[in-house]
């Protein structure tokens, strides 16, 4: 499995956030993959042999930005077509209200697939004005930092701004656009607004903005483009060696071979492999197709329902983005504000990540016995025999941990990493990484980071924009303010706020504009900058499973054919504990023991009273049949995430309670 089929890239173009590539050929094909190969070589070697930050970020932008142009469609030529389309078949149908299926002429869908003449002159341009700078950066620099930029140095700035906005639009869509659009409108005619509003500034023109945003590190080139030029980058070419090492494969299988004797087998071993594959693939849609086509029939051979099955697959599928050693993108830019190592997020992430995949395997484990599933024979090897052939899939990522807790950087350490699993891929005469191979890789890695390059440099409008107007601190204080300095309403505004954001922007820009509003909101109220950020992570990446959009659940839908609105309910039960875990190291004064801090007997105690809170989450939302024991197991989960000695003490009464009901009630069903 080291490459999705057309039927499941398809899947997943229709249901990420990010819009599918072109499928380029001949040699524009070749000239693609070996500039692409050449960017992620370049930024391997920057690791070892470090440029100037400014300059390297303007380095790799210049080669990524053009690439987006000729990789990612425009979308004029579908529009065209789909109003000939309509032409040719008239009105559409007044039922359904679509119109009739046309078949696209082939001549037709090879165009659509070759970059335009226009594309061509916006990848010359994009390479125009960040070449420019490059070519003496530092008179650039100079003029940036005096306010002294020549004509020729705004019309650049502002060419690269209309060139980025229109990027993240092919790659990610138009809200994000607009987004960026309304925060330079507001950098530009924020003058106009009343004196005595909060929001209100004393205006900059087109000299200050461009200033900000093309000549430093505060604007295109800041924090989140740091994040995609280095980080993300590496991250995506080591899973692209690990994917054409085999270890995809090796990884399903292994899942499959570890459960296959209970009947809650078949839902565990999608939830391993979901785990594990998010070594490999960064995204909940992708995970979870990966997963889908070789896990569904085996869960429907085992007598899950459709939706079930998708539920289980869309939420096993999330985890590649909450799971170390390899979190999201989102998690890279957490450990760049608050300059720790990536190791330390990682520390952060470790035992919330354990309690989400207890919950989902309570879930499972309750859903099995209702469901009546059962056993499924899988043509699979045995665990053991696997791990003695293929376990060495797991030494490079072991090695990744090992150097960042010897305090070499995360770069150097998935390098090395990286090296390391090209170097084992010979023990595989199927999956030996030769120079065809090796250039695959490469190319894979600079391709698959091109959206979030793109995301990331035009984060830099809304970054530099609330960092120029001070915007940052005046909507934390309005946030503040409408929750009456409320510790818990400003965390409920602010878990609904990310949510909302991110059903209209994918999860890198919505944390990225939630982290640099809501953080200070809530780190105002006493709320450390680690617990900030990483509750706003989390928001940010279950906007995913979180309905009326949830992607990764319809993703899930399409596979399984499942109702898609009960396949979003099911994925919200199954990871309910991560929606509620973060509160708890947001409210409560032992809540950053859930992030790994403080005394390690401290951490212990806290995360085994989350989990029983885990555990009655699973009884209130499946496991428990009556409705006023689900209420109180539901209570009881609540008083234990408080993690304070009361509030613990209460919950576990309750939940005993809670029991001792389903008991009475149960002996009375059956007597005997």
């Amino acid at each position: 499995m080291t490459e999705l089929s057309d039927r499941e890239a398809e899947l997943v173009s229709a249901h990420e956030q990010e819009h599918p590539a072109r499928r380029l050929g001949g040699v524009l094909r070749l000239g693609v993959w070996i500039v692409g190969g050449l960017l992620s070589a370049y930024s391997l070697v920057v690791v070892f042999r470090p440029v100037e930050a400014l300059e390297h970020r303007m380095t790799f932008l210049a080669v990524a930005l053009p690439l987006v142009f000729l990789c990612y469609r425009s979308g004029l030529a579908s529009l065209v077509h789909r109003l000939r389309a309509r032409a040719r078949g008239g009105e559409p149908d007044p039922l359904t209200e679509e119109t009739p299926p046309q078949e696209t002429p082939p001549r037709e869908a090879r165009r659509a697939e070759r970059p335009s003449v226009a594309d061509w002159l916006l990848a010359a341009a994009a390479l125009a004005v960040l070449v420019y700078p490059l070519l003496d950066m530092d008179a650039f620099r100079e003029r940036g930092s005096g306010a002294a930029l020549t004509d020729l140095d705004i019309l650049a700035g502002l060419v690269l701004t209309v060139l980025l906005l229109e990027a993240v639009r092919r790659t990610v869509g138009w809200s994000f656009a607009i987004i960026c659009i309304l925060f330079l409108i507001y950098a530009y005619y924020g003058a106009y607004l009343p004196i005595d509003w909060t929001i209100g500034h004393r205006g900059f023109d087109l000299g200050q903005i461009v200033s900000q945003l093309y000549t430093g590190t505060e604007g295109f080139f800041g924090v989140p483009m740091q994040v995609a030029a280095s980080y993300i980058i590496l991250f995506t070419v080591y899973g692209a060696v690990l994917e054409f090492s085999g270890a995809s494969r090796f990884f399903i299988d292994l899942s499959f071979a570890a459960f296959r004797r209970s009947r809650a087998a078949p839902g565990r071993t999608v939830t391993m492999a979901g785990f594990l594959l998010g070594t490999v693939s960064g995204s909940g849609v992708a995970t979870t197709v990966s997963l889908g086509s070789v896990a569904w029939p085996v869960l429907r051979r085992a007598g899950y329902p459709k939706e079930p099955a998708g539920g289980i697959l869309a939420a096993g599928g999330i985890g590649a983005i909450l799971s170390p050693p390899t979190l999201g993108a989102a998690a890279f830019i957490i450990a760049e504000y608050l300059r720790v190592s990536y190791l330390e997020v990682l520390l952060y992430a470790t035992i919330p990540t354990i309690l989400y995949y207890l919950g989902i395997f309570l879930a499972i484990e309750i859903d099995s016995r209702r469901f009546g599933t059962h056993a499924v024979q899988v043509d699979a090897p045995k665990a053991g025999r696997l791990l003695l052939r293929f376990g060495y899939h797991f030494s490079s990522l072991i090695v990744i941990i090992v150097l960042m807790a010897l305090d070499r950087s995360a770069f150097q350490a998935v390098v090395i990493a990286t090296a390391i699993a090209f170097a084992l891929s010979f023990l595989d005469p199927r999956h030996r990484m030769g120079p065809k191979r090796i250039g695959q890789a490469l190319a894979k890695g600079t391709l698959e980071v091109l959206p979030v390059t793109a995301v990331c440099a035009a984060a830099g409008i809304i970054v530099g924009v609330i960092t120029q107007t001070g915007l940052g601190l005046n909507l934390s204080a309005i946030i503040v303010d409408v929750a009456a300095g409320s510790l818990i309403l400003t965390t409920l505004m602010s878990a609904v706020a990310v949510l909302l954001l991110g059903l209209a922007v994918p999860v890198t820009a919505s944390f990225i504009i939630a982290a640099v509003i809501i953080g200070p909101a809530l780190t105002t109220l006493g709320v450390t900058p680690a617990e900030a950020y990483m509750f706003v992570f989390y928001y940010a990446v279950l906007s995913e499973v979180s309905p009326p959009t949830a992607l990764s659940a319809v993703a899930a839908a399409a596979i399984t054919g499942g109702n898609t609105y009960r396949t979003m309910m099911l994925t919200w039960r199954y990871t309910l504990p991560a929606f509620l875990v973060p509160f708890a190291f947001v409210l409560t004064p032992n809540g950053q023991a859930l992030l790994g801090q403080g005394p390690i007997g401290t951490v212990l105690l806290m995360t085994a009273v989350s989990a029983v809170a885990v555990a009655a989450l699973a009884l209130a939302t499946g496991g428990l049949p009556g409705l006023p024991e689900r209420l109180l197991a539901a209570v009881a989960a609540v008083l234990l995430l408080f993690l304070e000695p009361v509030p613990i003490v209460a919950g576990l009464a309750v939940l005993a309670v809670a029991g001792a009901m389903h008991l009475i009630r149960s002996r009375r069903r059956d007597p005997a």
